[in-house]
């Protein structure tokens, strides 16, 4: 029997586990000499570099709905605190830095959140969802992600998906952070909010990109190894400059993700295949 992780031999060590992980990553930042985007402004950003919208209480598979009316006030919360944000030149962006903790006292509820592959409830939970709404605008623009942790596991069927499948960030206060750094030479602004059910996320700049940008996931199938299925694909993303129209196209993750619902493969929507079928 394999030895166990200290974290694992109770909820005594769990927690001591957890604040060492806080405060090795306080002190990593302390001298990282990183200037981390602090200040917030009601005035928009004259451009819309690029903007999302998406439902909050989105229903799911044996998620209790509960939970989805809980995460809609956690995103509330925490839109309050990234709204307007600005990042200027050679400023990042740390999702956990400016949100804080998320806790009951500041009237936090249950949501659903992922733990060991698994959904489950927790304080907070569901604030994933707003990570991911600021991961998709920086993808559509020439920021830089220094900190993303990629979802692992399919944990719901594709029902309505509408962005690429891995585009999203998992995010787990506070050593599991979201960053991206500004290395522009222009300012950019975050404006976050919930309008009549939804989530709506705009990235604003002082004047537009050079470029355009474009995701695609690509080459979807589901391979069987052993077992278990995997949901399997790429994400490009396309670069078009504004002013010559010269494309620029480039790999920005491989997807091979565990299927942990109830995999049906006559009822995929996309090729089924056994593990080495695939060129």
């Amino acid at each position: 029997m394999p030895r166990k992780l200290f974290c694992q031999l109770g909820p005594w060590a769990y927690w001591l586990s957890l604040r060492k992980e806080w405060l090795l990553r306080a002190l990593r930042e302390l001298f990282s000499g990183k200037r981390f985007a602090s200040v917030r402004s009601r005035t928009p950003l004259p451009c819309i570099a690029a903007d999302y919208r998406s439902l909050v209480r989105r229903p799911l598979p044996g998620v209790d709905p509960a939970l989805q009316e809980n995460k809609a006030v956690n995103v509330r919360l925490a839109c309050e605190r990234l709204d307007g944000l600005l990042v200027r030149p050679g400023e990042t962006f740390s999702f956990w830095r400016l949100i804080g903790r998320p806790t009951a006292k500041k009237g936090y509820l249950d949501g659903l959140v992922i733990a060991q592959g698994r959904p489950g409830r927790g304080t907070g939970g569901g604030l994933c969802m707003l990570a991911n709404a600021v991961n998709l605008l920086v993808l559509h623009s020439p920021l830089t992600v220094t900190e993303r942790h990629h979802h692992t596991d399919a944990l719901f069927p594709d029902v309505g998906r509408r962005v690429p499948f891995g585009t999203g960030t998992s995010v787990f206060y506070n050593n599991v952070d979201y960053q991206f750094r500004n290395d522009l030479d222009q300012t950019v602004q975050l404006c976050v909010r919930q309008d009549e059910g939804d989530l709506c996320a705009e990235l604003r700049a002082e004047r537009p990109f050079p470029c355009r940008y474009r995701l695609t996931e690509e080459g979807l199938h589901y391979e069987r190894e052993g077992a278990d299925w995997y949901r399997v694909s790429e994400v490009y993303r396309t670069s078009t400059d504004r002013t010559t129209g010269a494309q620029r196209r480039e790999l920005m993750l491989k997807n091979h993700s565990k299927v942990l619902y109830a995999f049906d493969p006559e009822n995929a929507g996309a090729p089924v295949v056994q593990k080495g079928e695939r060129g």
